[in-house]
């Protein structure tokens, strides 16, 4: 049974292994964003913070293309889910400035189902060769990541994202917290 904070999130293990801590993690903080975007509308969505130009919009939208982008594509080396298969990423920040045109809706489901998408390649990934196992497209060096140095960086990813959602959020209606 997951323990659940005051927000709905599930509190990582107290004294899990390795996979299940670094699991609980990446699950924790992709929580504190479901949080941290739940229930605001459009507006709430493209609200932006000084001269940046960044939105929870945006948020929602960058991070279902990288869950994609990191297990989908790197670690199994599959080929993009849409709407990423039709991009022109001649435009590097599509993700990010396209979000003004789709409903709150369409940005929470994109993401949910990339989460989703990624629960299954992670598991599949464990059963062939667990945190050790090599992603599947390497970089221009030839050097692969392992599944256990791309969790890591997911987290590192959501906490910084996170940090970004604070502000955002607390912008559009005063919620603050963790």
């Amino acid at each position: 049974m997951t323990d659940l904070d005051e927000q709905g999130r599930p509190e990582p293990p107290l004294a899990g292994d390795e996979t299940a801590t670094l699991l609980g993690f990446l699950d924790f903080q992709r929580a504190t964003f479901a949080w941290k975007c739940g229930g605001l509308d459009a507006a709430g969505l493209s609200a932006t913070v000084g001269t940046s130009s960044m939105t929870l919009g945006g948020l929602l939208k960058h991070l279902g293309y990288v869950e994609d982008h990191w297990f989908g594509r790197r670690l199994h080396g599959r080929d993009p889910q849409p709407p990423w298969d039709t991009v022109d990423w001649q435009d590097p920040v599509w993700d990010w400035h396209s979000a003004a045109e789709d409903a709150p809706e369409q940005l929470h489901a994109l993401w949910q189902d990339a989460v989703a998408r990624s629960h299954s390649l992670i598991a599949e990934a464990l059963a062939d060769g667990g945190l050790e196992r090599l992603a599947r497209q390497a970089w221009p060096d030839g050097n692969s990541p392992s599944l256990r140095w791309i969790v890591v960086h997911m987290i590192e990813e959501y906490a910084r994202h996170n940090g970004h959602a604070d502000l955002l959020r607390e912008s559009v209606d005063g919620l603050t917290g963790e």
